[in-house]
């Protein structure tokens, strides 16, 4: 059994996170803004990111640490854009303390181990490990030694890499992983997203599997849970105009509202293998086909095609039953509109 906070990934639906991310775009009263809304919309989690700029990489201007992926970033340095982006390590206390009092999971993403050793004074729910931090095997070692659920998003791995990962959780012996889809390109595209990998990964891993989505709109996470996903993460911005590194990939109250409301229609949609008729469906059944007489029929005459049918409603004799009457004698009169019951065959 995996759970983060109190919520069963085996049994409880869909565990849907809102992302903050850079989402504050530097204000502490956006994040807790931000976390506020989260709770208010039906959010299972917040999660942010700890990380600073020199934990994360070097202050280094060269060709290597400017990006060229054809991201939202192309052209920024490396330590310029960690620098505006990151969530500063003295709003954490206040970041965990409200959530918790608002009663909304919260827990973060370390990007080293003075990150993780920062992190566990907050006693969070999960850790997770970034995309392009799982080729870290020491950072994957040691946040994993916590014992706390461990989340792993899989964007850039192969594989063998995803494997490393998973059998360095369970060398420290560290069972609760989750593994998510994820394509690491900001904003995904569609046809990148290979959906198709959410029940693989569970299968292949023998672990919980759920995506983690950068496309747009909603779209993706409804087909995530109709492929398996048990976790859902989504960039989460209270309102995109105030801009900031994620925001154009990131949905807003509304949309992650509509979200978060069109996943919980796909479980109930999804249900489960279950073919015994609830109430509803045992009362439709008066609506289905029985058998009825016809036509009148006097004592003796003989049961034909042309005196009794399966017609509706449903309260005579299962149809199934028509050719074990059809050639008997009737042993009384019947009149139209009869329902033939049981003592009518000659089972």
């Amino acid at each position: 059994m995996c759970k983060i906070g109190n919520f069963d990934l085996n049994n409880d639906g869909t565990y849907i996170i809102a992302e903050l991310s850079a989402n504050h775009n530097g204000s502490l009263q956006n994040a807790l803004d931000t976390i506020k809304a989260a709770k208010e919309i039906g959010a299972n989690a917040i999660k942010i990111q700890t990380y600073t700029a020199d934990t994360i990489t070097l202050k280094c201007y060269n060709d290597d640490f400017r990006i060229t992926q054809g991201t939202l970033w192309d052209g920024k340095y490396l330590y310029d854009l960690y620098k505006e982006a990151y969530t500063p390590w003295e709003w954490h206390k206040e970041l965990f303390d409200y959530a918790r009092s608002i009663d909304i999971d919260i827990f973060s993403t370390p990007f080293d181990k003075t990150a993780v050793d920062f992190l566990e004074q907050f006693n969070p729910s999960a850790y997770k490990i970034a995309s392009f931090e799982i080729t870290d095997h020491e950072l994957i070692r040691y946040t994993a030694s916590k014992m706390k659920p461990i989340i792993i998003s899989t964007g850039i791995a192969t594989i063998d890499e995803i494997q490393d990962a998973v059998n360095i959780c369970r060398s420290v012996n560290n069972h609760n992983i989750i593994l998510l889809k994820c394509t690491s390109a900001y904003p995904a595209p569609l046809e990148d997203s290979n959906l198709k990998m959410i029940p693989n990964l569970a299968e292949t891993f023998g672990v919980i599997s759920g995506f983690s989505d950068h496309t747009l709109g909603i779209t993706a996470p409804i087909v995530a849970v109709t492929l398996g996903a048990k976790v859902i993460e989504k960039h989460f911005i209270l309102d995109k105009s105030i801009g900031g590194p994620d925001s154009d990939f990131s949905l807003d109250k509304e949309e992650f509202a509509m979200m978060i409301q069109a996943v919980r229609d796909t479980q109930k949609l999804i249900g489960r293998i279950d073919y015994n008729l609830t109430h509803k469906q045992l009362k439709s059944r008066e609506h289905s086909r029985s058998l009825y007489i016809s036509k009148d029929i006097k004592k003796g005459e003989i049961f034909s095609d042309e005196n009794i049918k399966s017609v509706r409603p449903g309260y005579g004799l299962h149809p199934k039953y028509l050719n074990n009457i059809l050639g008997n004698t009737a042993t009384k009169d019947y009149k139209f509109g009869d329902r033939v019951k049981m003592k009518d065959s000659n089972i």
